[in-house]
C-alpha cells in the first residue's frame, strides 16, 4: 500500500474530515443529585467513533453509544443522524467536578475538553438561628440562595410548618423576591404579636431549606440580650 495515501487518509483536509463544532459549550454546571448532560458536537464523523474520557483518572467512560465504565451513573446518548454525542451523568456529586474530554478516533485522536462543575446550592436566612423582635415591630426575614446554576422557580415560606398565606385575615404580610446570581427573598410581617413567634422556613424549589426561630417579646430587647450574655 502507498504510505503517502494512507497518511492523507489519516490526516483529512480541514473542514472535510471529522472535527468538532467550535460553537459547542465548554463549561457545564450541574446540581448535586440532578442529572447533567455533557454534549459534544462532531461534524463529518464518517466511520470514526466518539468517546468520552474522564481526565482525573484517564478513565474511558463511553465509546460511541456504548458505556464502558462500571459506574452505572454514566451513560452514552446519541440519536442517529445527529451531531450530538452526549455523556449523561445521573446523581452527580461534587467529586464528579473536573475535566472530561470528548475524543474522535482519528490517528492520532483529537479531543475537546469540557469542564464540569457540580455545585450544591446553599440557603441562608440572615440572622439565624434566632431572631428577637419587639411586639408591635416588623419581622423582617431575608433568605438568600447561593451557588445555584439558575434561580429557584419558587421559594416557599412557612411558619410552624404551615405555608404562609399572604391573603390571610391577619394582614400586614408581604414578600419581595429578587432573582439573579444570588436569589433573595424578603418576608416582612408588620405589627408582630406573640403568635407570630415560632419557626420560619424558607424553601427554594431547587435547594435545601433554611429555618430561623423568631421570638416576639414584650419590652426592650436590650434586656433580652443582657440576659443571654
Amino acid at each position: 500500500r502507498n504510505f503517502r495515501t494512507d497518511f492523507l487518509e489519516e490526516w483529512p483536509t480541514p473542514g472535510t474530515g471529522p472535527h468538532f463544532d467550535t460553537s459547542m459549550q465548554s463549561n457545564f454546571t450541574g446540581l448535586v443529585g440532578k442529572t447533567v448532560h455533557l454534549v459534544c458536537k462532531v461534524k463529518n464523523l464518517g466511520n470514526r467513533t466518539v468517546s468520552w474520557v474522564r481526565h482525573r483518572d484517564i478513565h474511558l467512560l463511553t465509546v460511541g453509544r456504548y458505556t464502558y465504565t462500571s459506574d452505572q451513573r454514566f451513560e452514552a446518548l446519541h440519536s442517529p443522524h445527529t451531531e450530538d454525542w452526549t455523556l449523561r451523568i445521573r446523581y452527580p456529586q461534587r467529586k464528579d467536578s473536573g475535566i472530561y474530554e470528548c475524543q474522535i478516533s482519528t490517528t492520532p485522536p483529537i479531543g475537546h475538553p469540557v469542564y464540569l462543575t457540580i455545585v450544591e446550592p446553599i440557603t441562608i436566612i440572615v440572622g439565624a438561628p434566632d431572631l428577637f423582635v419587639n411586639k408591635g415591630s416588623t419581622i423582617n426575614l431575608t433568605c438568600v440562595v447561593k451557588y445555584a446554576p439558575e434561580p429557584p422557580p419558587t421559594m416557599t415560606w412557612s411558619h410552624n410548618a404551615d405555608v404562609i398565606n399572604f391573603d390571610s385575615p391577619r394582614g400586614g404580610i408581604s414578600l419581595v423576591t429578587e432573582k439573579g446570581p444570588e436569589t433573595t427573598s424578603r418576608l416582612m410581617i408588620q405589627k408582630a404579636v406573640p403568635s407570630d413567634s415560632g419557626i420560619y422556613k424558607c424553601e427554594p424549589s431547587n435547594a435545601n431549606p433554611s429555618s430561623i426561630k423568631v421570638h416576639v417579646v414584650n419590652g426592650e430587647l436590650k434586656f433580652m440580650y443582657i440576659a443571654n450574655i
